[in-house]
């Protein structure tokens, strides 16, 4: 089973995290593999590339005439991949050297059409102790409430998802119409979105293994509460958004995560408080409910926009 991974970048101030990221693909245990660089519009970053890689003959190297986003540079990379199975990776993650290998494992394993695996953060600044963990995927870490056993999820985060190529063309690709990052854009969901389609019409979702790693670098500006309130704001439009097209299957991974805090989250850290132990308790729990209702508005007024139009 041949495996390209595309891995798309786009400005200098990630170069060197990208040379990690792809250096963590040509360092894979597994062989049958290509790498597939996409440059989303920059000629200078384009050059830096080709001078380093260009004589390599498993990696691809392909730049966009403009700045397309992150959506759109990713269904690029598999149009130009040859692989049976196509696997994305963020310029700001390093993959783990058996992730391809387990990849295939599930794929051969389970005849799945589509894999992908647990992401691990890698805090550059530190793990913020205020962050609750339920709300990890805000910086693209897998988060406290997401399955830890290997089966069939709706989807995985598009740091660590993969598809058989030939499925991913049939559904067209990721609907660059999401958003996806393009520049400084906040709409974000473009799997998610994908992984619907995939199960309305394939019937089928995400093989989920926890031993295929990623880990995703997570920067001192991801953590500043600013950020992380609009991010939650956004998410929260883009899954108002995505919800137009969603299944009832599809939504309800978003109904498991509101129960999970109700049930558990708030009240675990209330009983804590209660008893009076650990301080960032408290902070969490002021985390727990700002995040969750700054996901909600940004839900609220996606759904109001989505009926005005």
């Amino acid at each position: 089973m041949r495996v390209s991974v595309v891995l798309c970048t786009y400005t200098l101030e990630m170069y060197g995290h990208f040379i990690e990221a792809a250096e963590s693909i040509r360092g894979q245990t597994y062989d049958d593999l290509e790498l597939v660089v996409v440059v989303d519009g920059s000629r200078e970053v384009y050059e830096r590339v080709e001078d380093e890689y260009g004589d390599v003959k498993e990696i691809i190297l392909h730049m966009n005439d403009t700045n397309l986003g992150l959506l759109s540079s990713r269904n690029v990379g598999a149009e130009l991949a040859s692989g049976d199975v196509v696997a994305f990776i963020d310029d700001d993650s390093i993959a783990d050297e058996q992730w391809i290998a387990e990849l295939v494992r599930t794929y051969e394993e389970t005849g799945a059409i589509a894999a992908g695996g647990k992401i691990v953060g890698d805090w550059v600044a530190g793990k913020p102790t205020f962050l609750p963990e339920e709300y990890y995927w805000l910086v693209g870490v897998t988060y406290r409430g997401f399955t830890d056993q290997p089966g069939e999820v709706r989807n995985t985060f598009g740091s660590n998802i993969s598809f058989r190529r030939d499925v991913f063309l049939d559904l067209g690709g990721f609907d660059t119409d999401i958003g996806g990052r393009k520049g400084d854009a906040n709409l974000q969901g473009g799997e998610t979105e994908l992984c619907a389609r995939l199960w309305e019409r394939k019937g089928r979702g995400v093989m989920y293994n926890p031993e295929a790693l990623v880990h995703h670098k997570v920067f001192e500006w991801r953590i500043r509460k600013r950020w992380l309130a609009e991010r939650a704001f956004w998410q929260g439009y883009s899954k108002a958004t995505i919800s137009q097209v969603l299944s009832g299957r599809s939504s309800k991974e978003e109904s498991d995560f509101l129960y999970q805090l109700i049930v558990y989250g708030f009240p675990k850290r209330l009983r804590v408080l209660v008893l009076g132990q650990n301080g960032a308790t408290a902070r969490q729990l002021i985390a727990l409910v700002l995040l969750t209702a700054f996901v909600g508005a940004g839900y609220l007024y996606g759904t109001l926009k989505a009926r005005l139009n």
